[in-house]
């Protein structure tokens, strides 16, 4: 009978998982300086912001809401996309996310919440064939962007319905573009590449 082995098997997906744990044990004003997005540029914290605001989460309960469906559909994603190509997706969509908020918000933003939905946006593509759009992801669109939209107008809380639509966006995009890749690349070698210290007074808005 083999031996059985752990393995380190979605290196992007648990490497993020495991810097975010790290992260929660900080202290908040840490959190708040060093993994938020913060709404403007003021000093080089600002600009590291963009990119570290999806390791920042406001408590455990925020942690493990959003890392229960990266652990659950990152594996996944990264064994069809490649790691370079998940994580291209990543930073870009923190990127994307970072500056909006910047340009939008009056509130720093934490949390990765906006990785999950483009997680959950891009799985959702999956089976996508030239000249098809899947009723899966037209499902998916509307139930969780459409969901979000709702939210919006509706609830008065402190989370980011705007990551969540960002991610969204870009989690499709991601998937119809590599669907688009995958036509024009021979079917043997093919791999999807993948392509807001805060304002004291305010609140974070948690992705």
């Amino acid at each position: 009978m083999a031996k059985l082995r752990i393995t380190y098997n979605a290196p992007v997906v648990l490497t993020f998982a495991i810097l975010a744990l790290v992260v929660t044990f900080l202290s908040k004003e840490t959190r708040l300086l060093y993994f938020s997005a913060h709404p403007d540029f003021y000093d080089w914290r600002s600009y590291l912001g963009l990119e570290t605001h999806i390791l920042g989460h406001a408590d455990w309960d925020h942690y493990l809401g959003n890392f229960m469906l990266i652990l659950l559909l990152g594996p996944i994603l990264e064994e069809r996309h490649g790691s370079r190509g998940l994580l291209a997706m990543m930073m870009i969509t923190a990127l994307v996310t970072g500056l909006l908020n910047v340009a939008l918000s009056n509130h720093p933003l934490m949390g990765a919440s906006g990785i999950v939905f483009m997680m959950i946006l891009l799985a959702s593509t999956a089976n996508i064939k030239q000249g098809e759009i899947p009723l899966t992801f037209i499902a998916v669109a509307v139930i969780y962007l459409g969901g979000e939209v709702y939210r919006a107008f509706t609830s008065d809380d402190n989370v980011s319905r705007m990551a969540h639509l960002i991610g969204g966006v870009a989690g499709a995009a991601f998937g119809f573009l590599g669907a688009a890749k995958a036509k024009t690349t021979k079917p043997a070698g093919l791999k999807d590449l993948g392509l807001a210290a805060a304002k004291k007074q305010s609140s974070p808005k948690l992705g």
